[in-house]
């Protein structure tokens, strides 16, 4: 028995419009107040003295960051790892991005190769400034799932649970448009708060370097793999090996990539 009617997410992308297809998005909106948390978030770090980038480097580097990095990285791995038939097909399909299209794991992996170059022409350790980026990626990945649920993109799967939404792009079951778990949400919680709650404690806790870094990698891994459980899979994909989703997947890759570098920096040489 329901006690509340289902939430109907109607789609409201835009912040507000200007004609039919130009305005302010949302998805806009996140990115760039994301890009404006890093900035604010590495210069409070220099002050404490946790980060050696300092001064005009800041802007400099979170401008990297998010063009190469997030924008570049995201799209590039949105387009090899869940569209890998458009994309080959017609090259230009990279372009079009104003049909939406961006991966989370490809763009912390464009951020990881911002860092390794952006480090070494500074002369800052690698794991200097990983852990000072990282501790501000979680708001900007919460930020990102709540700009999907606006969009009304990324549904989960359905649900009779009385907190269920109804998304009306998502596919119909049997002739019906039937609740789902609104995931996006869920990943929110977990890959924003969540995570970002356990980074400020390792943050006030440890001054190993690499420590909230590889927190981060870890904790977004795990984190996704358990979101994963509500988000429908990708309809073009479906489940790999009947259970697992594309996004858990990588994650799993990502989790051993992770444990192989906690033991390089923690254990094969220990402080």
């Amino acid at each position: 028995m329901h006690f509340f009617a289902y939430f109907v997410e109607h789609p409201h992308p835009f912040l507000f419009r200007i004609g039919e297809n130009w305005g302010l998005r949302f998805y806009s909106l996140a990115y760039l107040t994301g890009f404006y948390v890093l900035f604010v978030g590495l210069r409070w770090q220099a002050k404490r003295c946790w980060s050696l980038l300092r001064g005009d480097a800041i802007s400099d580097y979170v401008t990297w960051v998010a063009m190469a990095g997030v924008i570049l990285g995201g799209r590039l791995g949105y387009c090899l790892l869940y569209a890998p038939h458009q994309t080959f097909t017609d090259p230009t399909y990279i372009f079009t991005v104003w049909k939406g299209g961006m991966a989370s794991h490809g763009g912390i992996l464009g951020v990881i190769l911002v860092m390794i170059f952006y480090g070494r022409a500074k002369k800052i350790p690698f794991y200097n400034l990983a852990d000072a980026t990282a501790f501000c990626v979680p708001i900007c990945l919460g930020l990102g799932r709540c700009a999907n649920f606006l969009n009304g993109e990324l549904w989960g799967r359905p649900t009779d649970a009385w907190w269920g939404v109804i998304f009306p792009a998502a596919p119909w079951v049997n002739g019906q448009n039937v609740p789902r778990y609104p995931s996006q949400l869920i990943e929110a919680l977990l890959e924003g708060l969540l995570l970002q709650l356990i980074l400020i404690a390792v943050r006030f806790t440890t001054k190993r370097e690499g420590a909230v870094a590889l927190t981060f990698m870890a904790g977004y891994a795990v984190l996704r793999i358990a979101g994963e459980q509500f988000r429908e899979p990708d309809s073009d994909i479906g489940f790999w090996f009947g259970a697992i989703t594309q996004g858990q997947l990588l994650s799993g890759l990502m989790l051993l990539v992770t444990a192989f570098l906690a033991w390089r920096q923690f254990i094969s040489r220990p402080n």
